[in-house]
C-alpha cells in the first residue's frame, strides 16, 4: 500500500509534464475556458438586470452559486472526467486488459496517470467569482458557516468524481457508456439556476436520480438560509453526506463492474 501511494505523484508528474509540453497553447485554452464560462454568467447577469432576482436569489446569491458549482465540478471532474470517458475506448480496443495485470488498482492507475489540469481555467475564474461573491452576498460568516461551507464544497467535489466514475464504469458492463455523459451534463448545466425555479419532476431527478442539486444549489441555499424544495430543514446534513455516500455507491458499482468485465475477446 505505502509503495503504491508513494508511486500516485509520480504518475501526476509525468503526466503534467507530458500536458505542459507546449505551454503557450496550454494558457490559451485555459484563457479561453474563462472566456466561455464567463460569458455564461454573463448571461445569466442580462436575466437579473431585467428581473432584479431570480427564484429569490440576488446577483451575489447567483454569483456564489455559479462559482460553487463550477469549482466542485471542476475539482471533481480533474479526477475523473477525462479518464473515465475514455474508458470507454480502453474497453473497446481491450488496452483495459493492461491494467488487469498491473500490480496497482486499475482505478488509481486511470485515474492519476490522466490527472486533468486542463480545468485550471475553471478553477481560477471559479475562486476569483467566489472571492467577490463571498464579500457581497451580505452574508454574516462565521466559524460555523467557513466550516459547513468547506466542507460542502468537499462533499459536492466527491459527488461529482462519484457519479462520473459510475457513468464511465458502466462500459466495463455495456463498452458503451459515453452517452450517458450527454445526459449527465445536460441536468448538470440546470444546476447553475436554483433549484425552486424548476418543476417539481425535475426537482426530484436532481435530488435523487441525478443528484447534481447536491452540488449546487442545495449546500449554498443551506448555507444562505433559502428555503430548499423537498429537503428543507435537512438540506445542510444532506449536502455534507451526499458525497461520501455516493463515493461509497461508486465503489460497489466499480467493483460489480470490474466483475462483469469479461476482456476483449467477450
Amino acid at each position: 500500500m505505502l509503495r503504491h501511494l508513494r508511486i500516485i505523484p509520480l504518475l501526476v508528474q509525468m503526466h503534467i509534464r507530458s500536458q505542459m509540453e507546449y505551454r503557450g497553447a496550454f494558457w490559451l485554452d485555459r484563457f479561453a475556458q474563462i472566456l466561455s464560462y464567463g460569458s455564461v454568467f454573463a448571461s445569466i447577469g442580462i436575466l437579473l438586470a431585467r428581473f432584479d432576482t431570480l427564484g429569490g436569489w440576488t446577483w451575489p446569491e447567483l454569483a456564489l452559486l455559479f462559482s460553487f458549482q463550477l469549482l466542485a465540478y471542476s475539482l471533481g471532474a480533474a479526477m475523473s472526467f477525462v479518464q473515465l470517458r475514455d474508458l470507454e475506448e480502453l474497453v473497446r480496443l481491450g488496452t483495459f486488459d493492461t491494467l488487469l495485470v498491473k500490480p496497482f488498482s486499475p482505478w488509481t492507475y486511470l485515474v492519476f496517470s490522466g490527472l486533468n489540469i486542463g480545468y485550471a481555467g475553471h478553477v481560477i475564474l471559479a475562486v476569483a467569482l467566489m472571492g467577490w461573491a463571498v464579500l457581497a452576498v451580505g452574508f454574516d460568516w462565521s466559524l460555523w458557516s467557513v466550516l459547513f461551507f468547506l466542507g460542502t464544497l468537499v462533499s459536492s467535489t466527491l459527488l461529482t468524481a462519484a457519479l462520473i466514475t459510475m457513468i464511465g464504469a458502466t462500459a466495463l458492463i455495456w463498452v458503451r457508456s459515453n452517452h450517458l455523459f450527454a445526459i449527465f451534463f445536460g441536468f448538470w448545466e440546470l444546476t447553475r439556476y436554483p433549484l425552486n425555479i424548476f418543476p417539481g419532476g425535475i426537482q426530484i431527478i436532481l435530488i435523487t436520480a441525478v443528484p447534481l442539486a447536491l452540488t449546487s444549489s442545495v449546500p449554498v441555499g443551506a448555507l444562505l438560509g433559502k428555503d430548499i424544495p423537498m429537503l428543507g430543514d435537512f438540506a445542510g446534513p444532506v449536502a455534507l453526506l451526499a458525497g461520501p455516500l455516493w463515493v461509497l455507491i461508486a465503489i460497489a458499482h466499480w467493483r460489480y463492474a470490474t466483475g462483469k468485465y469479461q476482456g476483449a475477446g467477450g
